[in-house]
Protein backbone atom coordinates (compact mmCIF):
# COMPACT_ATOMS: atom_id res chain seq x y z
CA UNK A 1 0.00 0.00 0.00
CA UNK A 2 1.44 3.31 -0.80
CA UNK A 3 1.61 6.24 1.92
CA UNK A 4 1.59 9.78 0.65
CA UNK A 5 4.73 11.64 2.47
CA UNK A 6 4.01 14.16 5.15
CA UNK A 7 3.68 17.49 3.82
CA UNK A 8 2.84 21.31 5.46
CA UNK A 9 -0.72 21.58 6.43
CA UNK A 10 -2.16 24.21 4.58
CA UNK A 11 -3.66 26.95 5.71
CA UNK A 12 -7.71 26.64 7.02
CA UNK A 13 -9.49 29.13 8.08
CA UNK A 14 -11.76 27.83 10.85
CA UNK A 15 -15.41 29.36 11.98
CA UNK A 16 -15.00 32.96 13.76
CA UNK A 17 -18.53 33.74 15.33
CA UNK A 18 -18.98 29.73 14.54
CA UNK A 19 -17.07 28.69 17.29
CA UNK A 20 -19.18 30.34 19.59
CA UNK A 21 -21.03 27.00 19.04
CA UNK A 22 -24.70 28.77 18.95
CA UNK A 23 -26.47 30.35 15.78
CA UNK A 24 -29.90 31.48 17.59
CA UNK A 25 -32.80 34.05 16.56
CA UNK A 26 -30.00 34.85 14.16
CA UNK A 27 -27.06 35.77 16.23
CA UNK A 28 -23.93 33.99 17.44
CA UNK A 29 -24.48 33.51 20.71
CA UNK A 30 -21.60 31.41 23.72
CA UNK A 31 -23.61 29.00 25.23
CA UNK A 32 -24.92 29.83 29.00
CA UNK A 33 -22.79 27.46 31.05
CA UNK A 34 -19.72 28.38 28.94
CA UNK A 35 -19.00 24.74 27.87
CA UNK A 36 -16.60 23.98 25.52
CA UNK A 37 -14.88 20.76 23.23
CA UNK A 38 -12.48 20.55 21.00
CA UNK A 39 -12.25 19.47 17.48
CA UNK A 40 -9.67 17.27 15.86
CA UNK A 41 -8.12 16.70 12.86
CA UNK A 42 -7.91 13.12 12.73
CA UNK A 43 -4.86 12.58 10.45
CA UNK A 44 -2.84 14.40 12.98
CA UNK A 45 -4.08 13.97 16.09
CA UNK A 46 -4.15 17.69 16.92
CA UNK A 47 -6.65 19.69 17.82
CA UNK A 48 -8.23 22.21 15.24
CA UNK A 49 -9.78 24.79 17.60
CA UNK A 50 -12.18 24.54 20.34
CA UNK A 51 -15.92 25.93 19.88
CA UNK A 52 -18.81 25.88 22.48
CA UNK A 53 -20.72 23.20 23.65
CA UNK A 54 -24.53 23.52 24.15
CA UNK A 55 -26.55 21.76 26.30
CA UNK A 56 -30.32 21.56 27.23
CA UNK A 57 -31.18 24.93 28.07
CA UNK A 58 -29.23 26.24 25.00
CA UNK A 59 -31.37 23.59 23.31
CA UNK A 60 -34.61 25.19 24.81
CA UNK A 61 -33.40 29.09 23.44
CA UNK A 62 -33.28 27.67 20.07
CA UNK A 63 -36.45 26.08 20.01
CA UNK A 64 -37.87 28.98 21.17
CA UNK A 65 -36.63 31.03 18.77
CA UNK A 66 -37.86 28.71 15.92
CA UNK A 67 -41.13 28.20 17.40
CA UNK A 68 -41.64 32.12 17.58
CA UNK A 69 -40.27 32.66 13.66
CA UNK A 70 -42.71 29.75 12.55
CA UNK A 71 -45.99 30.93 11.92
CA UNK A 72 -44.49 33.93 9.52
CA UNK A 73 -42.00 31.51 7.73
CA UNK A 74 -44.58 29.15 6.71
CA UNK A 75 -46.37 31.73 4.81
CA UNK A 76 -44.00 33.28 3.11
CA UNK A 77 -44.52 32.06 -0.68
CA UNK A 78 -42.65 28.99 -0.85
CA UNK A 79 -41.03 30.17 -4.25
CA UNK A 80 -39.77 33.13 -2.09
CA UNK A 81 -38.54 30.18 0.61
CA UNK A 82 -36.68 28.34 -2.35
CA UNK A 83 -34.85 31.83 -3.45
CA UNK A 84 -32.91 31.49 -0.08
CA UNK A 85 -32.12 28.30 -0.88
CA UNK A 86 -30.16 28.40 -4.55
CA UNK A 87 -28.69 32.04 -2.76
CA UNK A 88 -27.40 30.04 0.13
CA UNK A 89 -26.23 27.43 -2.77
CA UNK A 90 -24.84 29.77 -4.76
CA UNK A 91 -22.72 31.37 -1.53
CA UNK A 92 -21.16 27.73 -0.66
CA UNK A 93 -20.20 27.55 -4.46
CA UNK A 94 -18.24 30.83 -3.96
CA UNK A 95 -16.75 29.43 -0.81
CA UNK A 96 -16.21 25.80 -1.75
CA UNK A 97 -12.47 25.62 -1.23
CA UNK A 98 -12.31 27.61 2.11
CA UNK A 99 -15.32 24.99 3.68
CA UNK A 100 -13.76 21.84 1.81
CA UNK A 101 -10.31 22.68 3.10
CA UNK A 102 -11.78 22.35 6.91
CA UNK A 103 -13.88 19.49 6.20
CA UNK A 104 -10.95 17.30 5.25
CA UNK A 105 -8.84 18.59 8.43
CA UNK A 106 -11.73 17.81 10.67
CA UNK A 107 -13.53 14.76 9.15
CA UNK A 108 -10.24 13.45 7.86
CA UNK A 109 -11.87 12.63 4.20
CA UNK A 110 -9.49 13.77 1.53
CA UNK A 111 -9.20 16.49 -0.09
CA UNK A 112 -9.49 15.86 -3.22
CA UNK A 113 -11.82 12.80 -3.52
CA UNK A 114 -14.02 13.75 -0.95
CA UNK A 115 -14.01 16.55 1.22
CA UNK A 116 -14.25 19.17 -1.53
CA UNK A 117 -16.99 16.97 -4.09
CA UNK A 118 -18.64 16.59 -0.91
CA UNK A 119 -18.80 20.97 -0.83
CA UNK A 120 -19.72 21.16 -4.29
CA UNK A 121 -22.50 18.23 -4.06
CA UNK A 122 -24.46 20.68 -1.33
CA UNK A 123 -24.60 23.70 -3.11
CA UNK A 124 -26.61 21.59 -5.50
CA UNK A 125 -28.56 19.95 -3.48
CA UNK A 126 -29.69 23.37 -1.97
CA UNK A 127 -30.09 24.72 -5.74
CA UNK A 128 -32.50 21.67 -6.57
CA UNK A 129 -34.60 22.34 -3.42
CA UNK A 130 -34.71 25.84 -4.60
CA UNK A 131 -35.93 24.97 -7.98
CA UNK A 132 -38.83 22.43 -6.91
CA UNK A 133 -39.85 23.56 -3.73
CA UNK A 134 -42.92 25.60 -5.38
CA UNK A 135 -44.20 22.01 -6.23
CA UNK A 136 -45.53 22.51 -2.43
CA UNK A 137 -49.14 21.77 -3.79
CA UNK A 138 -52.13 20.07 -2.83
CA UNK A 139 -55.43 18.49 -4.93
CA UNK A 140 -58.92 19.01 -5.57
CA UNK A 141 -61.20 16.10 -4.53
CA UNK A 142 -64.19 15.03 -6.73
CA UNK A 143 -66.15 14.20 -3.62
CA UNK A 144 -69.94 15.03 -5.94
CA UNK A 145 -71.88 17.98 -6.37
CA UNK A 146 -72.41 21.20 -4.11
CA UNK A 147 -68.95 19.67 -2.62
CA UNK A 148 -65.98 21.63 -2.98
CA UNK A 149 -62.72 19.83 -1.39
CA UNK A 150 -59.19 20.42 -1.60
CA UNK A 151 -55.92 20.03 0.24
CA UNK A 152 -52.97 21.56 1.11
CA UNK A 153 -49.45 20.44 2.17
CA UNK A 154 -48.82 22.19 5.48
CA UNK A 155 -45.20 22.25 7.05
CA UNK A 156 -45.05 20.65 10.32
CA UNK A 157 -43.19 23.33 12.67
CA UNK A 158 -39.91 23.24 14.42
CA UNK A 159 -37.79 20.41 12.72
CA UNK A 160 -34.66 18.81 15.03
CA UNK A 161 -31.88 17.98 12.75
CA UNK A 162 -29.36 15.67 13.75
CA UNK A 163 -26.42 15.28 11.40
CA UNK A 164 -23.28 12.42 11.71
CA UNK A 165 -19.81 13.82 10.91
CA UNK A 166 -19.09 11.32 7.76
CA UNK A 167 -20.76 13.35 5.59
CA UNK A 168 -21.83 16.24 7.72
CA UNK A 169 -21.86 19.25 5.22
CA UNK A 170 -24.21 17.31 2.31
CA UNK A 171 -26.62 15.94 4.96
CA UNK A 172 -26.47 19.94 6.24
CA UNK A 173 -27.49 20.68 3.04
CA UNK A 174 -30.51 18.49 2.82
CA UNK A 175 -31.96 18.87 6.33
CA UNK A 176 -31.91 22.46 5.68
CA UNK A 177 -33.10 22.36 1.87
CA UNK A 178 -36.03 19.70 3.25
CA UNK A 179 -36.95 21.39 5.94
CA UNK A 180 -36.88 25.27 5.47
CA UNK A 181 -38.20 24.64 1.61
CA UNK A 182 -41.03 23.22 2.99
CA UNK A 183 -41.82 25.82 5.18
CA UNK A 184 -40.23 24.46 8.41
CA UNK A 185 -38.31 26.06 10.78
CA UNK A 186 -35.05 24.77 11.67
CA UNK A 187 -32.71 23.54 15.12
CA UNK A 188 -29.70 21.99 13.25
CA UNK A 189 -27.33 20.32 15.50
CA UNK A 190 -23.76 19.23 13.53
CA UNK A 191 -21.66 16.44 15.00
CA UNK A 192 -19.69 16.87 17.57
CA UNK A 193 -16.75 15.40 15.87
CA UNK A 194 -17.16 17.07 12.60
CA UNK A 195 -19.15 20.70 13.47
CA UNK A 196 -16.71 23.35 11.70
CA UNK A 197 -17.24 22.78 7.88
CA UNK A 198 -21.23 22.84 9.22
CA UNK A 199 -20.84 26.01 11.15
CA UNK A 200 -19.12 27.49 8.31
CA UNK A 201 -21.97 27.25 5.95
CA UNK A 202 -24.22 28.69 8.87
CA UNK A 203 -22.51 31.64 8.78
CA UNK A 204 -22.48 32.06 5.32
CA UNK A 205 -26.54 31.53 6.01
CA UNK A 206 -26.49 33.75 9.39
CA UNK A 207 -27.77 36.92 7.49
CA UNK A 208 -29.95 35.15 4.87
CA UNK A 209 -33.06 33.97 6.61
CA UNK A 210 -35.12 35.76 8.86
CA UNK A 211 -34.25 35.73 12.67
CA UNK A 212 -35.08 32.12 14.06
CA UNK A 213 -35.93 30.28 11.10
CA UNK A 214 -32.32 28.33 11.16
CA UNK A 215 -30.81 27.81 14.41
CA UNK A 216 -27.67 25.76 15.11
CA UNK A 217 -26.63 24.18 18.22
CA UNK A 218 -23.52 22.04 18.95
CA UNK A 219 -22.25 20.11 21.97
CA UNK A 220 -22.47 16.01 22.31
CA UNK A 221 -25.20 13.81 21.69
CA UNK A 222 -26.04 13.01 25.11
CA UNK A 223 -25.87 17.02 26.24
CA UNK A 224 -27.29 18.56 23.39
CA UNK A 225 -29.00 16.05 20.57
CA UNK A 226 -30.98 13.83 22.88
CA UNK A 227 -32.58 17.23 24.55
CA UNK A 228 -33.48 18.10 21.25
CA UNK A 229 -35.06 14.69 20.11
CA UNK A 230 -37.03 15.19 23.01
CA UNK A 231 -38.24 18.44 22.98
CA UNK A 232 -41.80 18.83 23.39
CA UNK A 233 -42.11 22.02 20.81
CA UNK A 234 -39.88 19.97 18.45
CA UNK A 235 -42.64 18.60 16.14
CA UNK A 236 -40.37 16.65 13.94
CA UNK A 237 -36.95 15.11 13.95
CA UNK A 238 -34.73 14.24 11.09
CA UNK A 239 -32.20 12.13 12.36
CA UNK A 240 -28.95 10.33 10.30
CA UNK A 241 -26.47 8.40 11.99
CA UNK A 242 -26.17 5.00 13.97
CA UNK A 243 -28.95 2.23 14.19
CA UNK A 244 -28.34 2.54 18.01
CA UNK A 245 -29.14 5.86 18.29
CA UNK A 246 -31.87 6.16 15.73
CA UNK A 247 -33.60 3.63 18.24
CA UNK A 248 -33.21 5.85 20.96
CA UNK A 249 -34.30 9.05 19.03
CA UNK A 250 -37.27 7.37 17.77
CA UNK A 251 -38.70 6.65 20.79
CA UNK A 252 -37.99 9.67 22.65
CA UNK A 253 -40.24 11.19 19.08
CA UNK A 254 -42.61 8.86 19.51
CA UNK A 255 -43.21 9.29 23.51
CA UNK A 256 -44.89 12.44 22.04
CA UNK A 257 -46.63 11.18 18.92
CA UNK A 258 -44.12 13.29 16.76
CA UNK A 259 -42.54 12.79 13.40
CA UNK A 260 -39.36 11.63 12.44
CA UNK A 261 -37.29 10.88 9.13
CA UNK A 262 -34.63 8.16 10.59
CA UNK A 263 -31.67 7.27 7.84
CA UNK A 264 -29.63 4.44 9.85
CA UNK A 265 -27.04 2.10 8.90
CA UNK A 266 -26.06 -0.32 6.63
CA UNK A 267 -24.62 -3.29 5.35
CA UNK A 268 -25.20 -3.45 1.70
CA UNK A 269 -24.68 -6.01 -0.93
CA UNK A 270 -22.83 -5.65 -4.05
CA UNK A 271 -23.35 -8.00 -6.52
CA UNK A 272 -21.48 -9.22 -9.64
CA UNK A 273 -22.42 -11.29 -12.24
CA UNK A 274 -20.03 -12.99 -14.90
CA UNK A 275 -21.45 -10.62 -18.33
CA UNK A 276 -20.18 -8.01 -15.91
CA UNK A 277 -16.86 -9.03 -16.14
CA UNK A 278 -16.03 -9.80 -19.72
CA UNK A 279 -12.57 -7.96 -20.61
CA UNK A 280 -14.42 -5.01 -22.30
CA UNK A 281 -16.59 -4.08 -18.78
CA UNK A 282 -14.61 -5.46 -16.44
CA UNK A 283 -12.34 -2.17 -15.81
CA UNK A 284 -15.68 -0.45 -14.80
CA UNK A 285 -17.37 -2.97 -13.05
CA UNK A 286 -13.88 -3.19 -10.93
CA UNK A 287 -14.07 0.58 -10.48
CA UNK A 288 -17.72 0.34 -9.25
CA UNK A 289 -16.93 -2.12 -6.73
CA UNK A 290 -13.93 -0.07 -5.16
CA UNK A 291 -16.74 3.11 -5.08
CA UNK A 292 -19.59 1.45 -3.76
CA UNK A 293 -17.39 0.19 -0.86
CA UNK A 294 -16.49 3.90 -0.46
CA UNK A 295 -12.87 3.00 -0.09
CA UNK A 296 -11.80 6.79 -0.59
CA UNK A 297 -14.26 7.77 2.28
CA UNK A 298 -12.47 5.02 4.67
CA UNK A 299 -15.37 3.18 4.43
CA UNK A 300 -17.49 5.57 6.68
CA UNK A 301 -20.74 5.63 4.90
CA UNK A 302 -24.04 3.78 5.45
CA UNK A 303 -24.37 3.30 1.82
CA UNK A 304 -20.50 1.15 1.84
CA UNK A 305 -21.23 -1.83 -0.50
CA UNK A 306 -19.16 -4.10 2.33
CA UNK A 307 -20.59 -7.16 1.45
CA UNK A 308 -19.11 -8.03 -2.17
CA UNK A 309 -20.48 -10.96 -3.68
CA UNK A 310 -19.07 -12.53 -7.27
CA UNK A 311 -20.25 -15.26 -9.73
CA UNK A 312 -17.89 -18.29 -8.82
CA UNK A 313 -16.83 -18.72 -12.39
CA UNK A 314 -15.40 -14.64 -12.15
CA UNK A 315 -14.35 -14.88 -8.38
CA UNK A 316 -10.83 -14.97 -8.74
CA UNK A 317 -10.46 -12.84 -11.91
CA UNK A 318 -12.38 -9.78 -10.30
CA UNK A 319 -10.59 -10.34 -6.83
CA UNK A 320 -7.22 -9.75 -8.22
CA UNK A 321 -7.93 -6.73 -10.37
CA UNK A 322 -9.86 -5.39 -7.12
CA UNK A 323 -6.93 -6.00 -4.62
CA UNK A 324 -4.64 -4.80 -7.95
CA UNK A 325 -6.42 -1.78 -8.54
CA UNK A 326 -7.01 -1.20 -4.33
CA UNK A 327 -3.45 -1.03 -3.68
CA UNK A 328 -2.80 1.54 -5.87
CA UNK A 329 -4.54 3.95 -3.89
CA UNK A 330 -2.36 6.37 -2.03
CA UNK A 331 -3.26 6.95 2.47
CA UNK A 332 -2.62 10.02 3.56
CA UNK A 333 -2.97 13.40 5.05
CA UNK A 334 -6.25 14.25 4.01
CA UNK A 335 -5.43 17.83 2.99
CA UNK A 336 -2.27 16.45 0.75
CA UNK A 337 -3.91 16.81 -2.96
CA UNK A 338 -2.28 13.18 -3.63
CA UNK A 339 -4.17 11.62 -0.62
CA UNK A 340 -7.22 8.83 -1.89
CA UNK A 341 -7.84 7.93 1.11
CA UNK A 342 -7.67 9.73 4.67
CA UNK A 343 -8.27 8.68 8.18
CA UNK A 344 -11.00 7.24 10.27
CA UNK A 345 -12.96 10.02 12.70
CA UNK A 346 -11.39 9.51 16.17
CA UNK A 347 -9.35 6.69 18.41
CA UNK A 348 -13.20 5.18 19.36
CA UNK A 349 -13.92 4.33 15.69
CA UNK A 350 -10.28 3.35 15.36
CA UNK A 351 -10.45 0.67 17.66
CA UNK A 352 -13.48 -0.62 16.81
CA UNK A 353 -12.38 -0.91 13.51
CA UNK A 354 -9.21 -2.76 14.19
CA UNK A 355 -11.51 -5.09 16.31
CA UNK A 356 -13.33 -6.29 13.84
CA UNK A 357 -9.94 -6.40 11.27
CA UNK A 358 -7.77 -8.44 14.04
CA UNK A 359 -11.42 -11.09 14.70
CA UNK A 360 -11.58 -11.72 11.95
CA UNK A 361 -7.59 -12.47 11.51
CA UNK A 362 -7.56 -14.58 14.26
CA UNK A 363 -10.87 -16.87 13.40
CA UNK A 364 -8.90 -17.48 10.16
CA UNK A 365 -10.36 -15.48 7.55
CA UNK A 366 -7.85 -15.13 4.10
CA UNK A 367 -6.54 -11.60 3.77
CA UNK A 368 -6.13 -10.73 0.18
CA UNK A 369 -5.04 -6.90 1.15
CA UNK A 370 -4.37 -5.05 4.25
CA UNK A 371 -3.72 -6.31 7.48
CA UNK A 372 -4.68 -5.47 11.97
CA UNK A 373 -3.67 -1.83 11.69
CA UNK A 374 -1.05 -0.57 14.59
CA UNK A 375 -2.77 0.24 18.52
CA UNK A 376 -4.33 3.23 18.84
CA UNK A 377 -1.16 4.23 20.86
CA UNK A 378 0.85 3.46 18.04
CA UNK A 379 -0.45 4.97 15.59
CA UNK A 380 0.59 9.04 14.44
CA UNK A 381 -2.73 9.36 12.79
CA UNK A 382 -6.21 7.29 12.39
CA UNK A 383 -5.01 5.21 8.88
CA UNK A 384 -5.77 1.34 9.27
CA UNK A 385 -5.73 0.62 5.13
CA UNK A 386 -8.37 -0.94 3.08
CA UNK A 387 -8.92 -4.48 4.17
CA UNK A 388 -10.35 -7.43 2.10
CA UNK A 389 -11.18 -10.54 3.76
CA UNK A 390 -12.42 -13.73 2.15
CA UNK A 391 -12.70 -17.53 3.34
CA UNK A 392 -15.80 -15.92 5.68
CA UNK A 393 -19.58 -16.62 5.17
CA UNK A 394 -22.38 -14.75 5.76
CA UNK A 395 -22.30 -15.80 8.88
CA UNK A 396 -19.35 -13.84 10.25
CA UNK A 397 -19.68 -11.10 12.05
CA UNK A 398 -17.64 -8.83 9.69
CA UNK A 399 -19.57 -9.59 7.31
CA UNK A 400 -23.10 -8.93 9.47
CA UNK A 401 -22.63 -6.00 11.51
CA UNK A 402 -21.64 -2.58 10.10
CA UNK A 403 -17.71 -2.27 10.42
CA UNK A 404 -17.75 1.62 9.53
CA UNK A 405 -14.44 1.50 7.95
CA UNK A 406 -12.33 -0.29 4.93
CA UNK A 407 -12.98 -3.25 5.26
CA UNK A 408 -14.94 -5.33 2.66
CA UNK A 409 -15.82 -9.20 2.77
CA UNK A 410 -15.72 -11.09 -0.65
CA UNK A 411 -17.60 -13.89 -1.09
CA UNK A 412 -18.32 -16.27 -4.07
CA UNK A 413 -21.59 -17.15 -5.52
CA UNK A 414 -23.36 -19.77 -7.32
CA UNK A 415 -26.43 -19.19 -8.27
CA UNK A 416 -28.84 -15.94 -8.64
CA UNK A 417 -31.37 -17.61 -6.07
CA UNK A 418 -28.35 -17.74 -3.35
CA UNK A 419 -27.23 -14.88 -3.75
CA UNK A 420 -30.68 -12.92 -3.53
CA UNK A 421 -31.02 -15.10 0.17
CA UNK A 422 -27.79 -13.65 1.40
CA UNK A 423 -27.98 -10.10 -0.17
CA UNK A 424 -31.10 -10.23 1.70
CA UNK A 425 -30.01 -11.59 5.06
CA UNK A 426 -29.47 -8.78 6.99
CA UNK A 427 -31.54 -6.25 9.45
CA UNK A 428 -30.21 -3.38 7.20
CA UNK A 429 -31.97 -2.34 3.93
CA UNK A 430 -30.35 0.50 2.94
CA UNK A 431 -28.26 0.30 -0.71
CA UNK A 432 -27.23 -2.43 -2.89
CA UNK A 433 -25.45 -2.65 -6.01
CA UNK A 434 -25.74 -4.90 -9.13
CA UNK A 435 -23.01 -4.88 -11.78
CA UNK A 436 -24.52 -7.37 -14.90
CA UNK A 437 -24.95 -6.46 -18.79
CA UNK A 438 -27.95 -8.14 -19.05
CA UNK A 439 -31.35 -6.05 -18.26
CA UNK A 440 -33.35 -8.98 -17.14
CA UNK A 441 -31.30 -9.96 -14.64
CA UNK A 442 -30.78 -6.49 -13.23
CA UNK A 443 -34.90 -5.76 -13.06
CA UNK A 444 -35.34 -9.61 -11.85
CA UNK A 445 -32.34 -8.62 -9.09
CA UNK A 446 -33.20 -5.21 -8.13
CA UNK A 447 -37.05 -6.44 -7.70
CA UNK A 448 -35.81 -9.19 -5.22
CA UNK A 449 -33.75 -7.25 -3.20
CA UNK A 450 -34.85 -5.39 0.29
CA UNK A 451 -33.49 -2.85 0.30
CA UNK A 452 -34.43 1.19 -0.51
CA UNK A 453 -31.92 2.56 -2.91
CA UNK A 454 -30.49 0.27 -5.68
CA UNK A 455 -27.95 0.92 -8.43
CA UNK A 456 -27.04 -1.21 -11.59
CA UNK A 457 -23.61 -0.39 -12.79
CA UNK A 458 -23.14 2.69 -10.78
CA UNK A 459 -21.69 3.20 -7.55
CA UNK A 460 -21.49 6.77 -7.32
CA UNK A 461 -23.56 9.05 -4.31
CA UNK A 462 -27.23 10.36 -4.34
CA UNK A 463 -28.15 13.02 -7.17
CA UNK A 464 -30.71 15.35 -6.20
CA UNK A 465 -33.99 14.76 -7.48
CA UNK A 466 -33.09 11.00 -6.71
CA UNK A 467 -35.13 8.95 -3.98
CA UNK A 468 -33.28 7.63 -0.63
CA UNK A 469 -34.00 5.54 1.78
CA UNK A 470 -33.58 2.87 3.65
CA UNK A 471 -36.20 -0.39 4.12
CA UNK A 472 -35.79 -2.70 7.29
CA UNK A 473 -34.16 -1.33 10.02
CA UNK A 474 -32.33 0.64 7.79
CA UNK A 475 -34.65 3.62 8.56
CA UNK A 476 -37.85 5.35 7.94
CA UNK A 477 -38.25 8.32 5.29
CA UNK A 478 -36.77 9.32 2.09
CA UNK A 479 -34.53 12.12 1.18
CA UNK A 480 -33.00 14.55 -1.64
CA UNK A 481 -35.96 13.94 -3.32
CA UNK A 482 -38.72 16.90 -3.49
CA UNK A 483 -41.31 13.93 -3.07
CA UNK A 484 -39.19 12.67 0.30
CA UNK A 485 -40.01 16.40 1.40
CA UNK A 486 -43.61 16.74 0.81
CA UNK A 487 -43.70 13.12 2.41
CA UNK A 488 -41.66 13.94 5.27
CA UNK A 489 -42.16 17.48 6.28
CA UNK A 490 -45.35 18.10 5.25
CA UNK A 491 -48.98 17.08 6.27
CA UNK A 492 -51.47 17.29 4.34
CA UNK A 493 -54.58 19.06 5.31
CA UNK A 494 -58.16 18.32 4.20
CA UNK A 495 -60.85 21.39 3.51
CA UNK A 496 -64.33 20.41 2.26
CA UNK A 497 -66.85 23.33 1.69
CA UNK A 498 -70.93 23.01 1.12
CA UNK A 499 -71.32 25.15 -1.67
Amino acid sequence: MNSSVEVKQPEIVVPAAGQTGLLVNGEWITPKKGRTLDVENPCRRTVITTIGASDAEDVDAAVAAATAAFPKWRRLASRSRGALLTELGNRITANVEEIARVLAAETGNALRTQSRPEVQSAAEVLRYYGGVVAEQKGETLPLGPGLFSYTTREPLGVVGAIIPWNSPVVLAAVKIGMALGTGNTLVLKPAEDAPLAVLKVAELAADLFPAGVFNVVTGTGIDAGAPLSKHANVAKVSFTGSLEVGQLVAHAVADRIGHATLELGGKSPCIVFPDAATPEHIDATVNGVIAAMRFARQGQSCTAGSRLYVHKDVFDTVMTRVVAKVNELRIGDALDERTDIGAIINAERYKEVRSFIAEAVEAGATTLTGSVPPAVEQADGFFPGPVIFTGIDNSWRVAREEVFGPVLVAIPFSTEQEVVQWANDTVYGLAAYVFTNDLTTAMRVTDQIDAGWLQVNRAGGQIPGMSYGGAKQSGIGAEYSIEGALESYTSRKSVTINV
